[in-house]
């Protein structure tokens, strides 16, 4: 990965206030909304190979120890409906974080279009950029935030679901992984030269897919041959899919919302973290 210039940067130094504007209309009725009582939550910084990116962490005020969630955003950012997430996994005892993965290529945040989003910052994020930061994250969780890296969970959604898989794969220390709807298949490109279907069969950690019977950009067969090559392994991960559902379920401000597959789903997710160990 070529070097950036301090100026090249810090192009996003803070992490988002409120929804990201390309998420809009909001449904307000739908929206879940954690508190941060008993909660040490807000903005931190996380030093990276090359400078500094902005993250969201939340944990309980007191204990210490704590199991580690990495949550990976959607490519909206680390908006308010990704820190809420990590409010609801404070409450549960972790100490979530969820890094801004964006933060050289631009502030997807202030982006009114969708394609906008994906064209000029997405496309251009490098999964070796990712790995290395999320590799710098569960340090400064350990060294700056009473982290446990021997209960070391992932969870993602969309964008950040794929990430799951293939952070799985780079880091074995993972003690097991949630991804909800990311992409399985893909081209390999120079910056995206693996896909989760390329590493099903390696995988090491425990991984459950939370995936849409009816999601439009994720087909039902790639989920099948992703179910394929998970069986060839040995890390007991399996696929749930949700029938007649959307992508973007568990999104509570989006008109994609299920209530209650997103309810099942999290139930599902708790669970899981418990039987593997990250709890």
């Amino acid at each position: 990965m070529k070097p950036l210039t301090r100026r090249q940067f810090i192009k996003v130094s803070a992490i988002a206030a409120g929804f990201a504007l390309a998420a809009h209309p909001i449904f307000a009725q739908q929206v879940i909304t954690t508190d941060s009582e008993g909660l040490t939550a807000g903005e931190v910084t996380i030093p990276v190979a090359d400078g500094e990116i902005p993250a969201y962490r939340a944990m309980p005020a007191r204990g210490q120890n704590f199991p580690i969630v990495l949550v990976i955003q959607e490519i909206f950012g680390v908006h308010e409906h990704i820190q809420d997430v990590c409010r609801r996994f404070a409450k549960q005892g972790y100490l979530a974080i969820a890094p801004e993965m964006f933060a050289r290529q631009g502030d997807v945040s202030q982006m009114e279009d969708i394609q906008q989003i994906i064209s000029e910052v997405v496309s251009k994020v490098p999964d070796e950029q990712v790995m290395s930061d999320l590799d710098a994250t569960v340090a400064w969780a350990q060294n700056s935030s009473n982290g446990n890296p021997e209960k070391l969970g992932i969870t993602g959604f969309c964008w950040g679901g794929r990430i799951v898989w293939l952070y799985s794969a780079h880091n074995p220390q993972v003690t097991a992984g949630v991804a909800w709807y990311g992409r399985l298949v893909g081209e390999s490109t120079p910056l995206t030269p693996q896909h989760p279907i390329d590493i099903a069969e390696e995988l090491t950690v425990p991984i459950l897919g939370l995936y849409g019977g009816d999601d439009d950009l994720i087909p039902n067969d790639t989920v099948e041959q992703m179910r394929d090559r998970l069986a060839s392994g040995n890390t007991n991960s399996e696929i749930i899919l949700y029938p007649d559902t959307p992508h973007g379920f568990y999104a509570d401000y989006r008109p994609t919302y299920r209530p209650d597959e997103a309810a099942d789903a999290w139930s599902r997710l708790l669970t899981w973290f418990e039987q593997y160990g990250v709890a």
